[in-house]
């Protein structure tokens, strides 16, 4: 009888805790990980991690230069950099050819070149940008674009400059550009 006296009897945990208790211990460890997540990826927005970096690639071949400045990661919606520069001690020629792996510049709605290319052209799996060139030794290209809203995997590429005349590579950089949500 005594023992019905103190009320009810309490299920006890192997570490001795009253069930209740551990329930609440277990409750509080998880809202403190969620916090520490949360903790985590406001500090990454703050700190501009899960912005847009700018990438730099460079080659030099036979007295070519190829530099690419491109977007190593970014965010749907954003705008981003892709410039091409092409150097050559003595002058570039009559034209400069690019050759870009075709289907890199699906991820963005693209404003277009500048300059825009003289001629365009696209195989199996390369696209052809054949652009007048400038006097002296250095060629620039800027693609104005913005990565599309829809895009949500990155894509991998290869930019080369190519013999106008054989589409032979002279020099060529790889570069690739992750999305992040």
């Amino acid at each position: 009888m005594a023992d019905s006296a103190k009320g009810p009897s309490t299920f006890q945990t192997d570490e001795g805790l009253p069930l209740g208790d551990h329930k609440r211990a277990a409750a509080t460890w998880v809202r403190r990980g969620a916090l520490t997540v949360l903790a985590l990826v406001v500090a990454a927005g703050l700190t501009s991690y899960l912005g847009v970096h700018t990438g730099t690639v460079a080659a030099d071949r036979a007295g070519w230069g190829l530099t690419l400045r491109y977007p190593q990661v970014a965010r749907p919606g954003l705008d981003v950099a892709w410039q091409a520069t092409v150097t050559h001690p003595g002058g570039l020629g009559k034209e400069v050819t690019l050759a870009v792996t075709g289907d890199y510049f699906n991820i963005y709605e693209t404003q277009g070149f500048h300059p825009e290319p003289s001629a365009e052209t696209r195989d199996g799996r390369m696209l052809y940008l054949t652009f007048t060139a400038p006097p002296g030794d250095t060629f620039v290209v800027d693609f104005d674009t913005y990565v599309q809203p829809a895009s949500q995997a990155g894509s991998a590429a290869t930019l080369s400059l190519v013999d106008t005349k054989t589409l032979v590579p002279l020099t060529s950089v790889d570069f690739r550009t992750r999305l992040m949500p």
